[in-house]
């Protein structure tokens, strides 16, 4: 592959991008150099005092961001049936890491919960590069489900269940709700049975009650979003520090590294709690600003998944909206006091190498998908089947 390719804003071929393709180019960008700037602002101050390097955390997070990137790239000129072949493979690949997270002596903990698998200095987050494979072979599997038979079928579904349960036994149920919701309205969009979506639905509702009901910590979570104030110094303390930045931002922000929250009263700045950060320096303003982002990103993201040729194609465009903008909301929700605390991050602006990577790949799923259902695209149509080719969103079978 010739190395220009991998220039984020070098294209030969973008003149015949559809214009989603190139919105979504542009938009991805922009998201992606906002995050970076307030990562830099979040992390400074615990980078000094921890690491006697202000740019500690900054450094890892660019390094990370041009490895997304590489892969980013590669994405967007590959044909989706060519990355859909490697769905598969990479499941399972993924799948083996997550298993290696449980076994004592080679998962790596923080804060309690086994996440994490180190590299030596370098630590990989699994559950967090599963959602890109979880998008491709969802996508694959529920587009051909009227073809498969039961065992088939079976076999696919419980191997979803062991990907989910191996998330939630680390364990994280934030990421495996979302997991489950993206597989859920995947085949949602496929046209699924309603009997079949409504019983897997009440499937995870029951299984989210059965954790909360054994894990203390998870049950400490609601009670204290219910309430922050009752216990402010300890289960309490993250949300009322994060209200306190969102509130202090007022409608145009303290300003770009004016954060007070940010010093060493916030937990998790840079992570879970970057959009706190961000409210503060940055107003209502920038929080409306950066929904407007959101907003016109999932947009475009329908209109490339009811333009795309292919179900296929069409499944992942909503996968991908699911996770990217989804996962935004609920971690937007987080940091307002909307929803219980959880570990997601917010794509493209938490700190964190494994989640730069999975949403650079899944932005760079997204533009693949609305180049190729440009007609002027230069792409190898003509090498996929032509059954393939042809098939479109089923109609709805109750």
């Amino acid at each position: 592959m010739n190395w220009r390719y991998l220039i984020p804003f070098f294209d030969p071929t973008v003149e015949h991008w559809s214009m989603e393709a190139r919105l979504l180019r542009w938009l991805t960008f922009l998201w992606l150099s906002v995050g970076l700037v307030v990562v830099f602002s979040a992390s400074y101050p615990i980078a000094n005092a921890e690491h006697g390097d202000g740019l500690y955390y900054f450094k890892r997070q660019v390094l990370w961001t041009l490895v997304g990137m590489v892969g980013f790239n590669i994405i967007v000129r590959t044909p989706i049936y060519s990355v859909l072949k490697t769905a598969r493979v990479g499941l399972f690949s993924v799948l083996g890491l997550l298993v290696l997270t449980l076994i004592p002596g080679l998962g790596t903990s923080i804060n309690g919960a086994t996440r994490w698998i180190s590299l030596g200095p370098l630590l990989l987050q699994p559950s967090e590069l599963m959602k890109p494979f979880l998008v491709l072979q969802g996508s694959h599997f529920f587009s051909d489900w009227n073809r498969l038979t039961w065992k088939v079928r079976l076999t696919w579904l419980g191997i979803f269940s062991i990907v989910l349960l191996s998330i939630l036994i680390q364990p994280n149920l934030s990421t495996t709700a979302l997991s489950g919701i993206t597989l859920w309205l995947i085949a949602l969009a496929a046209g699924l049975p309603l009997i079949y979506l409504g019983g897997t639905a009440l499937g995870g509702i029951l299984l989210a009650t059965i954790s909360v009901s054994f894990k203390e910590y998870q049950r400490r979570r609601i009670l204290s979003f219910l309430n922050p104030w009752a216990d402010p110094m300890n289960d309490g303390y993250q949300l009322i520090q994060s209200l306190l930045a969102v509130g202090s931002g007022g409608v145009w922000g303290t300003g770009l590294g004016l954060s007070q929250q940010k010093l060493f009263y916030l937990p998790i700045q840079y992570s879970d709690f970057i959009f706190a950060v961000y409210a503060e320096e940055f107003g209502f303003i920038g929080g409306l600003l950066l929904f407007l982002l959101l907003a016109v990103y999932a947009t475009i993201a329908l209109r490339v998944a009811l333009n795309a040729r292919q179900i296929e194609h069409q499944l992942i465009a909503v996968g991908v909206m699911v996770v990217m903008v989804g996962q935004s909301i609920l971690n937007i929700a987080v940091a307002t006091g909307a929803l219980p605390t959880t570990g997601l991050p917010l794509p493209l602006f938490s700190y964190g190498g494994s989640s730069m990577i999975a949403s650079l790949a899944l932005a760079g799923l997204l533009i693949r998908v609305a180049r190729e259902s440009n007609q002027a695209e230069v792409v190898s149509l003509e090498k996929q089947p032509s059954e393939t080719r042809q098939r479109r969103f089923p109609s709805r079978r109750n």
